[in-house]
């Protein structure tokens, strides 16, 4: 059974920090990318970050880069979201989700329930 559990959001101050986790089982996680996405409430939901299995990190959110990192552990099977000086227009519920492939070109296919991130003083 295929599964993707995001934890580490919460309330946070604007300039704060958060590391996302997303833990996976259930799959080849070895060979598979990964995508963090978030979705703002009366906004679509968009990609921010993607790993690929061989490591490599795309950025797809203009507004995180110098801010947000995404890293993996395949011994963990477990990738995270390192996020910095966030805003207040960072909150949202935030996703992982693994593709279909190692490429981050891929579609995603099957997705975590979300963790919530607010950013507020």
């Amino acid at each position: 059974q295929v599964q993707l559990v995001e934890s580490g959001g919460g309330l946070v101050q604007p300039g704060g920090s958060l590391r996302l986790s997303c833990a996976a089982s259930g799959f080849s996680f070895d060979y598979q990318a990964i995508g963090w996405f978030r979705q703002a409430p009366g906004k679509e939901r968009e990609e921010v970050l993607c790993i690929s299995s061989s490591d490599r990190s795309t950025y797809y959110a203009d507004s995180v880069k110098g801010r947000f990192t995404i890293s993996r552990d395949n011994a963990k099977k477990t990738v995270y979201l390192q996020m910095n000086s966030l805003k207040p227009e960072d909150a949202a519920v935030y996703y992982c989700a693994s593709k279909s492939g190692r490429s981050c070109l891929g579609q995603s296919r099957y997705w975590g329930q979300g963790t919530q991130v607010t950013v507020s003083s």
